[in-house]
Protein backbone atom coordinates (compact mmCIF):
# COMPACT_ATOMS: atom_id res chain seq x y z
CA UNK A 1 0.00 0.00 0.00
CA UNK A 2 1.17 3.40 -0.99
CA UNK A 3 2.25 6.32 1.62
CA UNK A 4 -0.26 8.77 1.37
CA UNK A 5 1.08 12.19 3.17
CA UNK A 6 -0.84 14.11 5.93
CA UNK A 7 -0.81 17.55 6.27
CA UNK A 8 -2.71 19.53 8.98
CA UNK A 9 -4.61 22.29 6.51
CA UNK A 10 -6.14 21.98 3.38
CA UNK A 11 -5.90 25.55 0.93
CA UNK A 12 -7.52 25.30 -2.23
CA UNK A 13 -7.27 28.31 -4.40
CA UNK A 14 -9.87 28.59 -7.61
CA UNK A 15 -10.64 30.74 -10.29
CA UNK A 16 -13.13 31.49 -12.58
CA UNK A 17 -13.95 33.87 -15.19
CA UNK A 18 -13.75 37.36 -13.21
CA UNK A 19 -13.52 35.91 -9.72
CA UNK A 20 -11.06 34.25 -7.36
CA UNK A 21 -11.67 32.36 -4.06
CA UNK A 22 -10.26 30.20 -1.61
CA UNK A 23 -10.95 27.68 1.00
CA UNK A 24 -9.30 26.46 4.04
CA UNK A 25 -9.92 22.76 5.37
CA UNK A 26 -8.82 21.47 9.08
CA UNK A 27 -7.83 17.87 9.01
CA UNK A 28 -9.88 16.52 11.70
CA UNK A 29 -12.82 18.18 9.38
CA UNK A 30 -12.43 16.36 6.04
CA UNK A 31 -14.10 13.32 7.19
CA UNK A 32 -16.90 15.14 7.98
CA UNK A 33 -16.66 17.57 5.15
CA UNK A 34 -16.18 14.27 2.43
CA UNK A 35 -19.50 12.70 3.62
CA UNK A 36 -21.41 15.98 2.85
CA UNK A 37 -20.34 16.74 -0.55
CA UNK A 38 -20.42 13.26 -2.37
CA UNK A 39 -22.65 15.20 -5.03
CA UNK A 40 -20.46 17.66 -5.86
CA UNK A 41 -19.35 17.58 -9.82
CA UNK A 42 -17.49 19.45 -12.12
CA UNK A 43 -19.07 22.20 -13.40
CA UNK A 44 -17.51 21.93 -16.91
CA UNK A 45 -18.95 18.67 -17.52
CA UNK A 46 -22.29 19.57 -16.50
CA UNK A 47 -24.78 19.34 -19.33
CA UNK A 48 -27.64 20.82 -16.69
CA UNK A 49 -25.83 23.53 -14.91
CA UNK A 50 -28.66 25.92 -13.87
CA UNK A 51 -30.47 22.59 -12.09
CA UNK A 52 -26.92 21.50 -10.69
CA UNK A 53 -26.32 25.03 -9.35
CA UNK A 54 -29.57 25.35 -7.92
CA UNK A 55 -29.71 22.27 -5.71
CA UNK A 56 -25.90 22.81 -4.84
CA UNK A 57 -27.35 25.64 -3.30
CA UNK A 58 -30.01 24.43 -1.68
CA UNK A 59 -27.12 21.28 -0.37
CA UNK A 60 -24.58 23.94 0.88
CA UNK A 61 -27.59 25.56 2.99
CA UNK A 62 -29.31 22.44 4.40
CA UNK A 63 -25.63 20.51 4.61
CA UNK A 64 -23.76 23.42 6.32
CA UNK A 65 -20.92 22.83 4.26
CA UNK A 66 -19.30 26.08 5.00
CA UNK A 67 -19.57 25.00 8.50
CA UNK A 68 -17.31 23.00 7.96
CA UNK A 69 -14.51 24.92 6.19
CA UNK A 70 -11.90 27.14 8.89
CA UNK A 71 -11.99 30.03 6.18
CA UNK A 72 -13.49 30.95 2.81
CA UNK A 73 -13.36 33.99 0.31
CA UNK A 74 -14.33 35.02 -3.11
CA UNK A 75 -13.66 38.21 -4.61
CA UNK A 76 -13.23 39.70 -7.71
CA UNK A 77 -10.08 38.52 -9.64
CA UNK A 78 -8.66 42.44 -9.64
CA UNK A 79 -8.08 41.46 -6.37
CA UNK A 80 -6.24 38.72 -6.11
CA UNK A 81 -3.24 39.89 -4.05
CA UNK A 82 -5.75 40.09 -1.17
CA UNK A 83 -6.44 35.89 -1.54
CA UNK A 84 -2.56 35.98 -1.81
CA UNK A 85 -1.79 37.72 1.49
CA UNK A 86 -4.63 35.86 3.51
CA UNK A 87 -3.26 32.70 3.06
CA UNK A 88 0.60 33.64 3.43
CA UNK A 89 -1.02 35.58 7.00
CA UNK A 90 -2.66 32.27 7.59
CA UNK A 91 0.62 29.83 6.96
CA UNK A 92 3.12 32.59 8.60
CA UNK A 93 0.54 31.85 12.08
CA UNK A 94 0.38 27.99 12.01
CA UNK A 95 4.40 27.78 12.15
CA UNK A 96 4.19 24.06 13.31
CA UNK A 97 1.69 22.53 10.23
CA UNK A 98 2.16 21.28 7.14
CA UNK A 99 0.18 22.90 4.56
CA UNK A 100 -1.06 21.04 1.34
CA UNK A 101 -1.88 24.22 -1.19
CA UNK A 102 -3.77 23.62 -4.32
CA UNK A 103 -3.86 26.36 -6.91
CA UNK A 104 -5.85 27.04 -10.02
CA UNK A 105 -3.52 26.56 -13.43
CA UNK A 106 -3.99 29.70 -14.30
CA UNK A 107 -3.25 31.67 -10.89
CA UNK A 108 0.09 29.12 -10.45
CA UNK A 109 2.85 30.61 -12.12
CA UNK A 110 2.08 33.90 -10.26
CA UNK A 111 1.38 32.26 -7.23
CA UNK A 112 4.43 30.93 -7.14
CA UNK A 113 6.33 33.98 -7.57
CA UNK A 114 5.02 35.25 -4.59
CA UNK A 115 5.27 31.65 -2.41
CA UNK A 116 9.47 32.21 -2.61
CA UNK A 117 8.48 33.89 0.85
CA UNK A 118 6.93 30.27 2.24
CA UNK A 119 10.20 28.49 2.24
CA UNK A 120 10.38 25.73 4.22
CA UNK A 121 9.46 21.70 3.79
CA UNK A 122 5.86 22.08 5.64
CA UNK A 123 4.60 22.95 2.33
CA UNK A 124 3.45 21.39 -0.74
CA UNK A 125 1.91 23.91 -3.64
CA UNK A 126 0.35 21.87 -6.85
CA UNK A 127 -1.89 22.88 -9.81
CA UNK A 128 -5.46 21.78 -9.42
CA UNK A 129 -4.84 20.20 -13.04
CA UNK A 130 -1.96 17.96 -11.10
CA UNK A 131 -4.85 16.43 -8.49
CA UNK A 132 -6.14 13.11 -8.90
CA UNK A 133 -9.86 12.72 -10.09
CA UNK A 134 -11.26 11.07 -7.41
CA UNK A 135 -9.07 11.80 -4.48
CA UNK A 136 -10.23 13.79 -1.20
CA UNK A 137 -7.97 16.81 -2.58
CA UNK A 138 -9.94 16.47 -6.07
CA UNK A 139 -13.02 16.42 -3.82
CA UNK A 140 -12.28 19.29 -1.75
CA UNK A 141 -11.50 21.22 -4.72
CA UNK A 142 -14.84 21.08 -5.75
CA UNK A 143 -16.30 23.32 -2.80
CA UNK A 144 -14.13 26.24 -4.24
CA UNK A 145 -15.13 25.74 -8.03
CA UNK A 146 -19.14 24.84 -6.89
CA UNK A 147 -18.76 28.37 -4.64
CA UNK A 148 -17.02 30.29 -7.69
CA UNK A 149 -19.88 29.26 -10.18
CA UNK A 150 -22.87 29.67 -7.74
CA UNK A 151 -21.23 33.85 -6.97
CA UNK A 152 -21.17 34.05 -10.43
CA UNK A 153 -24.22 32.87 -11.69
CA UNK A 154 -25.55 35.24 -9.48
CA UNK A 155 -24.04 38.14 -10.65
CA UNK A 156 -25.71 37.67 -13.88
Amino acid sequence: MAYKEEFDYYIFVDYSENLIGYIIVDKEKIEELLLKITKLKHYTKLKYKRQYLNSMKKLFRKNKILDSVDRHKIIELRQNIEICSDIFDFCKNKTDSKIFISVDDRQYNGFMRLAKILAGERFKIIKEGKLKKGSEEYKMNLIIDTLLNLRRRKQK
